[in-house]
């Protein structure tokens, strides 16, 4: 099930994160996986705000309070779309749909705070990236197409030295964003 971050997951999201990491060494980005998670006052605040949410696998527990998360997701409002800052599966979870439901929550919220699409920052050229992003429907962002919020994020990700790998802006429409009036 996908819900609302509680305080009691902020610890679990730091596991997730160090967890997905782990991949990125298999493909020679060691420093991607190096990456320290987010911390807890971050992750608090996404909590706080209503910008993070969690996969929980129940499995055969089932009772209130038995769910443990699984994945997690980060969201940022920038240039009038949601921006996914995080997504992350932990592996031992990974290939039962965890992070495309977790980017379907992002669109509704999307939908429902009246932004008109979902976009984030990825590597062009992992398998789990920007291939993975275009299968959801998202697509590449010409860097003349970047609004002043995505053109900080990139020079942000310059800064922390990911550009050593190629990166791409993609975006995805909301479905509610042709709406009249919506």
């Amino acid at each position: 099930m996908i819900r609302r971050a509680e305080p009691r997951d902020l610890r679990r999201l730091q596991d997730i994160e160090r967890a997905a990491g782990t991949a990125f060494r298999g493909i020679g980005m060691a420093a991607v996986a190096d990456d320290d998670p987010p911390s807890l006052g971050t992750l608090e605040a996404y909590r706080a705000r209503g910008r993070a949410w969690v996969a929980s696998d129940d499995g055969a527990a089932g009772g209130v309070g038995d769910d443990v998360a699984v994945a997690y997701l980060l969201v940022d409002v920038v240039d009038g779309a949601a921006h996914v800052e995080q997504v992350s599966v932990d592996p031992a979870h990974a290939g039962r749909g965890w992070g495309r439901r977790l980017i379907d929550t992002a669109a509704g919220w999307a939908d429902e705070q009246g932004l008109a699409a979902v976009t984030l920052t990825t590597f062009a050229e992992v398998a789990w990236n920007a291939p993975y992003y275009a299968r959801l429907g998202f697509a590449v962002v010409p860097d003349a197409e970047l609004g002043p919020g995505l053109l900080a994020v990139r020079r942000h990700e310059r800064e922390l030295g990911l550009d050593a790998w190629p990166r791409v802006v993609m975006r995805r429409p909301v479905r509610g964003s042709a709406r009249i009036g919506g």
